[in-house]
């Protein structure tokens, strides 16, 4: 493996994250394959800018090892989209990796990514995400099926090292190239600070990409292993309906932009397999004497019918005209640094 260099792209927006965003740092500056650059976006708040500048720029962490930490505002609209596609247009890099700003990646995280661009097909990387539960342990009630919910890799991936559709941007690396070839995230569908939460722009990116190029290959790397903090609101059942249902709304997005073919063969198979196989698994356990798998069967229902009501709701909505866009990736003026005139 010849040596890879890597942008790593971590976007925030809150302060409430302070002790977050820093370990997430600290984990990249801690790589067994370091980091060129770490990008820190700042999501429209001046406070946190002002913050994050001071600290890394005439703090004691500025001179820590593992590759320079550059801190900047969302050049776009607001929104982890923008975001993203602010570090994509800074980044110095051969590729870039994401990482979410309230997880740690292990040791060896963009190792095993840079591993999988061996192969000159590969376009893009992703990882397995597992959850640090804030109660100390997942809910009886939570079938390991949704971890999508709280941001992590769910029951029925393939495990290994496979082909896939599309990687999960919490924890995910694309080669430059891939964005010079179909610009940048989609705005207006991502996450949004505190906002519903909406997802799946990295789906409709790898969507994207694979119309643009037809021979290029996405792999999931089970081995690219990060930790996401699951805080105590995230555990209860009202988020987990409220997500599912922000799923709904998102896949409509995305299937009227690429088509209900691509944009949904991925969960016709969740949903005709893997969900059913949870509900089984829920219900044998319940008559087993284990109570809490009724819970998780009655789990799995909800959230299929709490997706499709906000896919229904979302498909009505956008018959008229859809509600993100892209472009190419533009390189911005900057913006004034926290504590500039």
């Amino acid at each position: 493996m010849s040596r890879r260099t890597f942008s790593v792209v971590i976007c925030v927006y809150t302060e409430d994250r302070w002790a977050d965003i820093l370990a997430a740092v600290e984990s990249v500056r801690r790589q067994s394959l370091p980091a060129l650059e770490t990008l820190l976006v700042v999501d429209h708040n001046p406070r946190l800018l002002e913050r994050l500048t001071e600290e890394f720029t005439a703090g004691p962490e500025a001179a820590g090892p593992g590759g320079e930490v550059r801190v900047l505002a969302n050049a776009g609209p607001r929104g982890l989209s923008a975001g993203r596609n602010t570090g994509i247009a800074v980044s110095r890099g051969e590729f870039l990796a994401f990482l979410d700003d309230d997880a740690v990646a292990e040791h060896d995280w963009l190792r095993h990514f840079a591993e999988g661009y061996d192969d000159p097909r590969v376009a893009a990387v992703g990882g397995r995400t597992l959850p640090v539960w804030a109660s100390g342990r997942r809910p009886a009630w939570f079938p390991e099926e949704f971890d999508w919910v709280v941001g992590c890799t769910y029951r029925g991936l393939p495990p290994g090292r496979v082909p896939v559709r599309n990687v999960l941007g919490g924890n995910a690396s694309f080669r430059r190239t891939a964005f010079d070839a179909v610009g940048g995230f989609a705005t207006g569908i991502g996450r949004d600070g505190g906002r519903r939460p909406l997802g799946c722009e990295e789906t409709e990116l790898c969507i994207r990409l694979g119309r643009a190029l037809p021979d290029a290959v996405l792999l999931m790397d089970d081995r690219a292993v990060i930790h996401h903090k699951v805080p105590a609101v995230r555990e209860r059942f009202r988020y987990f309906r409220t997500r599912t249902y922000a799923e709904g709304l998102s896949k409509a997005l995305v299937s009227h932009s690429v088509g209900s073919g691509k944009g949904l063969e991925t969960e016709r198979r969740y949903t005709t397999r893997v969900l059913p196989a949870g509900v089984v698994r829920g219900l044998r356990d319940a008559l087993l004497g284990r109570p809490v798998g009724a819970l998780r069967a009655g789990a799995i229902v909800t959230g299929v019918a709490t997706a499709a009501a906000g896919y229904a709701v979302a498909r009505a909505r956008t018959r008229s005209g859809v509600a993100f866009s892209h472009g190419p990736i533009t390189t911005y003026a900057p913006r004034p640094e926290a504590g500039t005139p």
